[in-house]
């Protein structure tokens, strides 16, 4: 079987930005990314056995890895179905403790982080450092990462078919969060910690972070606070913003550069006549498909959301690649390709053929052969790697293709389709061929009709924004988000949204020069973070210390 037809697709809405964040920049799985994310999932399976038990999912939580930073996997039986009472199926959820700083005689709350759309393992590190060793220690709580179900090994199902992905919905997931809460009990600590009987602050994340503000309004007595941290509340068909929000952030430079790079290509690729050329420029010209040429171009955009202020998890690569964009010919007497208007003479090349462009798309060729073609695997060609419309590419089920699940919820409920502006004329940095239909495209490429479930036509977005929408709101409900954070514009914090007053009580902030979820990361030493990551944990502190000091036992009967 070739790599292509099968292990290939996508970067995702949240995919892979950090070693701890994978998923979880919510980015959109359309089919080309589907295709980069089977190439990563690849390399990364050459170098790491598959830990999943490939006969279903009954003797995951049987596992016996090491602990990861002194935190080892524990287990929690929950029904696959909370529903449906004639069903007995259960599956194994994983979740891992801090206890470092609970004290059984003056007792605390739990801070539970939901695990979100990724492996809980790569939540660890806000266990050990971020904002759960954070809340926990400053109140004497126990700290808490609960995996998703479906996710890393709390799997449910033996295989990833239509029908077996039908209890990966909010509804399911959510009561797994309340059954967890409501009957967990912790090894050593005889206390009961459940909730309501004890405070639960319940953190998340991204969709996390809408989780954590869906759980707030669907269970209550059970969630006594929570905190959305870049909680995506609006879901949606179309997710253009998200480029938008990149567009206006950037440095002005490089946003002149792709705006008018995207202008120059989409023009080639409508008149056809030199498409051959510029296709082999970027090392593409076996790729058949306009609009998947223009899904790979749009990649590096992604990097982005991997912006982050720690220094174990930064990346430059956004940066490097405008840096890239903006490099002059070599002996140029200019330093950078921004000091002449483009299209200039002083920036015009001339390639084989006949084809003129500007300097920056030779520079933008160059850097997607290097970092985003040189992935495909030897042997096969660009249209084996980055083609999405062989359906054949999308017929796996089995536990190793993980980048069904996320795929599914999209498909399903949430939407996020990342495509052009809806607006001719707006200025865009991504072609206009990323239309809906060709983002949409793979949610039925992906999973065909089942006996008992078939994905709709499109998300049924209204089952999340039932909740709450931008407006949701709470007491002892805390929004954070990013202010150049790409996924702002489904936030509470999004211009969309009404303005709001923040207080203690309704805790409403927004991070200056924060990306996806900067809050979240965290170090051992406060002083040692940047003032403004300084400053939001040292206002978490305070906002959920002044939650617990009005929190009473509930009366028993």
């Amino acid at each position: 079987m070739k790599l292509g037809l099968r292990v290939l697709p996508v970067l995702v809405l949240g995919l892979a930005a950090h070693a701890t964040q994978n998923l979880d920049h919510l980015r959109i799985l359309g089919p080309q990314g589907v295709n980069l994310w089977k190439l990563e999932k690849a390399a990364a399976a050459a170098a790491t056995p598959e830990l999943f038990a490939q006969d279903g999912s009954s003797q995951l939580f049987q596992d016996t890895e090491d602990s990861i930073a002194g935190f080892k996997a524990q287990w929690f039986r929950q029904p696959v179905d909370h529903f449906d009472k004639s069903s007995n199926a259960t599956f194994y959820q994983r979740y891992w403790v801090n206890m470092r700083h609970y004290n059984a005689t003056k007792g605390g709350p739990v801070i539970v982080l939901d695990g979100g759309e990724t492996s809980g393992v790569n939540r660890i590190p806000f266990l050990d450092t971020g904002i759960v060793e954070i809340l926990s220690r400053s109140t004497g709580g126990v700290g808490v990462v609960l995996e998703h179900r479906y996710y890393g090994k709390s799997i449910p199902v033996a295989n990833f078919t239509t029908d077996n992905l039908r209890w990966l919905d909010n509804a399911q997931s959510a009561a797994d969060s309340a059954n967890f809460m409501a009957n967990v009990k912790f090894k050593g600590v005889e206390e009961d910690l459940t909730a309501p009987n004890t405070p639960w602050i319940y953190y998340g994340g991204s969709y996390a972070g809408a989780r954590a503000a869906h759980m707030k309004i669907l269970y209550p007595d059970l969630v006594y606070g929570a905190i959305a941290s870049s909680g995506v509340t609006h879901a949606s068909i179309l997710n253009w913003e998200y480029m938008e929000i990149i567009r206006n952030a950037a440095d002005p430079i490089c946003s002149g550069h792709l705006e008018n790079s995207i202008k120059t290509i989409d023009g080639i690729l409508e008149n056809g006549r030199f498409k051959g050329t510029l296709k082999r420029l970027f090392g593409l010209q076996d790729l058949r498909h306009d609009e998947d040429f223009a899904s790979v171009i749009e990649s590096p955009l992604g990097s982005w959301q991997s912006k982050c202020w720690h220094p174990d998890f930064t990346s430059t690569t956004f940066d490097d690649f405008c840096a890239t964009l903006d490099k002059p010919p070599f002996g140029s007497e200019i330093s950078s390709l921004g000091q002449l208007p483009y299209g200039s003479p002083g920036r015009m090349i001339t390639l084989p053929g006949g084809l003129a462009v500007d300097f920056t798309i030779l520079n933008y060729a160059e850097y997607i052969k290097t970092h985003i073609v040189s992935r495909c695997p030897k042997g096969l060609s660009t249209e084996d790697c980055f083609g999405t419309y062989d359906d054949l590419k999308y017929e796996a089920t089995d536990i190793s293709q993980e980048w069904r699940l996320w795929l599914f919820q999209v498909c399903t409920e949430w939407g996020y389709f990342t495509t052009a502006p809806p607006y001719p004329d707006h200025p865009r940095i991504v072609s206009k061929l990323l239309t809906l239909g060709y983002e949409s495209k793979v949610c039925h490429q992906a999973f065909a009709p089942g006996k008992h479930f078939a994905v709709p036509s499109l998300p049924n977005v209204t089952v999340v924004n039932d909740l709450g929408d931008f407006d949701i709101a709470a007491d002892r409900l805390a929004i954070i988000d990013g202010e150049v954070d790409p996924w702002r514009p489904a936030t509470p914090h999004s211009e969309y949204a009404w303005d709001r007053a923040d207080t203690p009580l309704r805790p409403f902030k927004l991070i200056p020069g924060g990306v996806h979820h900067y809050d979240e990361w965290g170090l051992l030493d406060l002083a040692d973070e940047p003032p403004e990551i300084r400053k939001i944990h040292e206002e978490m502190i305070d906002f959920v210390g002044e939650w617990l000091k009005d929190w009473k036992a509930p009366l028993r009967d």
